[in-house]
């Protein structure tokens, strides 16, 4: 049985974790930490698991956490993450991470966008996690970077043209995600009386996650690939929706399209090709992401759906980690 730990468990993403290794089969969950004015019993902390989680969340204590577990889920904001990870590979524990520390790897993107970086060396062994592009990699790793949650409906929705040549590197991406993407303590924008009935855009020209995209995007097409990159906020808990406008290098049907991104992926569980544009309730709460190609106009557009907290986050660190230890890349997850 694989011993899990998670750093920072009292967020949604935490709790999402929290919730999927109840179910899984294969691993058990040994150790939560979190701030100690986060801490308590978690179904106290999350009343949802009343009965279920007689687990606490506990202050961190690395020497405990150490004797405990076998990977940590390290569910900690972007600059914080660095702080803890050497710590945790030092022990000889996986490490599965949740912040943007160890994705860009170029050093003077990644402070241009956050903070200096104290981790370099751990950053150039690490393996970016989105586990349909990047599989084999990620079976030896010992630390991996989770993707972001716009990265991840973005980069599996251009993946099949970026690797084909389809598409100019050049593209245009609109995102909206639901209020859960603020985190559990948001600003005053995602506040309920401003949030309630609202849609607004944010991030504009300057989103974290758009340099992450291009990193990857260009791995996917053997160039340099720009992005622009538009998030929106809508009045609803989880999920997002990424509307992607492309302009081909040849003329191709919808048939086509459809055909394509259904051999790309044609082996994985977790993504759906659909013949018309997906919707956020049909993702809520699973690991899926759905994916809609379409002709519009001359241009390729791909809408694609997953739930953030889920597919952009706790589901597909668990995917990973199900891949790390060789086990059913489905197990515990919906």
């Amino acid at each position: 049985m694989i011993r899990v730990a998670i750093i920072g468990a009292s967020g949604y993403t935490g709790v999402d974790a929290i919730e999927i290794f109840l179910r899984h089969k294969k691993a058990k969950l040994t150790y939560l930490t979190a701030l100690a004015e986060e801490c308590g019993k978690a179904d106290e902390v999350f009343s949802q698991l009343k009965g279920r989680c007689p687990l606490d969340i506990e202050p961190l204590d690395m020497d405990k956490l150490t004797s405990l577990a076998d990977v940590v889920f390290c569910c900690l904001p972007h600059k914080v993450s660095m702080g803890f990870v050497p710590k945790l590979l030092d022990a000889g524990l996986k490490v599965i991470d949740f912040s943007a520390d160890y994705r860009i790897k170029d050093l003077g993107v990644y402070e241009k966008f956050y903070q200096p970086h104290t981790d370099a060396e751990n950053l150039a062994h690490a393996v970016y996690g989105l586990c349909e592009l990047n599989r084999e990699n990620i079976k030896d790793a010992k630390l991996i970077a989770n993707p972001g949650c716009f990265p991840t409906s973005v980069l599996l929705g251009t993946a099949p043209l970026l690797k084909n040549g389809l598409i100019e590197n050049s593209f245009i991406v609109n995102s909206v995600t639901g209020a859960s993407g603020a985190g559990k303590n948001p600003s005053k924008n995602f506040h309920f009386p401003n949030m309630n009935e609202n849609f607004f855009a944010y991030g504009i020209g300057s989103h974290r996650h758009m340099p992450e995209m291009e990193q990857i995007a260009g791995e996917l097409a053997d160039d340099n690939v720009e992005i622009l990159f538009q998030p929106h906020v809508g009045a609803f808990d989880r999920g997002i929706l990424s509307s992607i406008y492309c302009q081909g290098k040849t003329d191709i049907s919808d048939k086509q399209l459809v055909e394509l991104f259904n051999e790309f992926y044609k082996d994985e569980q977790f993504v759906q090709i659909l013949e018309t544009a997906p919707m956020l309730k049909d993702v809520a709460g699973s690991n899926y992401c759905h994916i809609f190609p379409a002709v519009a106009k001359g241009k390729i557009v791909v809408f694609s759906a997953i739930d953030n907290l889920v597919k952009g986050a706790s589901g597909q660190a668990v995917q990973n980690m199900n891949i790390m230890f060789g086990i059913d890349e489905t197990e515990g997850l919906l």
